[in-house]
């Protein structure tokens, strides 16, 4: 089968369009998170501000309750009171006319509040996002003109699967921020991104071409898009894993300076982590198939389900660290922090074996293109 050197050539010219508009939302979001700094209000508080501020919304709540306002008390022992007409909790508003963020999740409708005391609209994260989006439409792009170019699956290689793999991270970002607002990641998804493709173009590139014959098989179709999922899920995981880390250390602190003032963007640590699980919960789960698929696929290609050939070790070797991950999160005496370098560890191997087992190592999975 031939191959198409138009759409060969235009896959190229997405892949250097979608490079241009990360590059401008890497630097609207990274402006958008250092910009964190401006947000007096969501610093943390001291011990005796805090004591403060309970007291004084406490003896707000009984004269409310006098009056016969509704009171809602939090699990932290703050109080809030509610407004009948108008519950700043289910309707995203204020009673003076100001927009807020969707409680716990803070979605992307949320204002921050300004050194000004004034409600901002984050236009920065806005303008991210939406070239975020247009970027990653013109990545998919990029995936689709070059299958379109050989006729067949756009994973033949490292480069192929490099390209789609952060295609699919760039969009499991995108579907996670419709549901909470983790624009605070941009900045390193869109980076993760520009660097990925730029190893795309140059370190791992590839010319299009048809598959080497132990890759012609229907396996192709299955084994390798679930290990593509898994890295894109683990990635974004392992993303929200160093946020949290520094986060916790930030909530040590009773006043934060500096750069620690960007995580003033970030939720609490725990809602980071929440998260985090959740997402590497599923990646392991995807992996684990991977894995299995990879067994089958081995035993009709070589007739054996495992030889012990490098990439079957590492790729043992990523799940053993997560399922370690997983174990350890619902074992008591591991700290949330101890458990999300765990999580960082995991996909630093994953990494490994996909950056160098595919390139040094030696083996029967030596389809790395380079």
């Amino acid at each position: 089968m031939d191959v198409n050197v138009t759409l060969a050539t235009w896959s190229n010219l997405l892949v250097y369009s979608a490079m241009a508009v990360y590059a401008i939302a890497f630097l609207l979001y990274s402006s958008d998170l250092f910009a964190g700094r401006t947000l007096a209000s969501s610093g943390k508080q001291t011990a005796s501000g805090r004591v403060a501020a309970k007291t004084n919304a406490k003896a707000s709540a009984k004269a409310s309750a006098k009056a016969g306002t509704p009171v809602r008390t939090s699990r932290n022992g703050s109080v809030a009171v509610l407004d009948r007409e108008d519950d700043a909790e289910t309707s995203g508003t204020r009673t003076d006319g100001t927009e807020t963020g969707r409680t716990g999740t803070g979605g992307p409708g949320e204002a921050a509040t300004t050194a000004s005391g004034t409600a901002g609209r984050r236009t920065t994260a806005r303008m991210a996002t939406a070239l975020t989006v247009l970027a990653a439409g013109l990545h998919v792009a990029a995936v689709l003109t070059r299958a379109l170019s050989v006729t067949r699956v756009p994973w033949g290689n490292m480069m192929e699967y490099a390209l789609t793999a952060s295609a699919l991270a760039v969009l499991v970002y995108i579907v996670v921020l419709y549901f909470a607002d983790i624009r605070y990641l941009g900045t390193f998804v869109a980076g993760g991104a520009l660097v990925t493709l730029g190893l795309c173009i140059t370190v791992f590139y590839t010319p299009a071409a048809q598959l080497v014959p132990a890759l012609q098989s229907y396996w192709i179709w299955i084994h390798v898009p679930i290990a593509i999922l898994s890295t894109a899920l683990l990635s974004v995981s392992a993303i929200l894993a160093v946020f949290q880390i520094l986060k916790a250390r930030t909530e040590q602190k009773d006043t934060v300076t500096g750069l620690g003032r960007m995580f003033n963007r970030v939720p609490a640590s725990d809602v980071v982590e929440q998260l985090s699980y959740r997402i590497a919960a599923v990646g392991f789960v995807t992996w684990t198939f991977t894995v299995i698929a990879g067994a089958i696929w081995a035993e009709v290609a070589w007739g054996r389900p495992w030889g012990w050939d490098a990439k079957e070790i590492w790729s043992f070797v990523v799940w053993v660290v997560y399922a370690a991950y997983l174990h350890a999160r619902a074992t008591r005496g591991w700290s949330a922090t101890q458990v999300a370098v765990l999580n960082i560890v995991g996909f630093s191997s994953l990494i490994f074996n996909f950056a160098i087992v595919n390139v040094y190592f030696d083996g029967l999975h030596s389809y790395s293109g380079l």
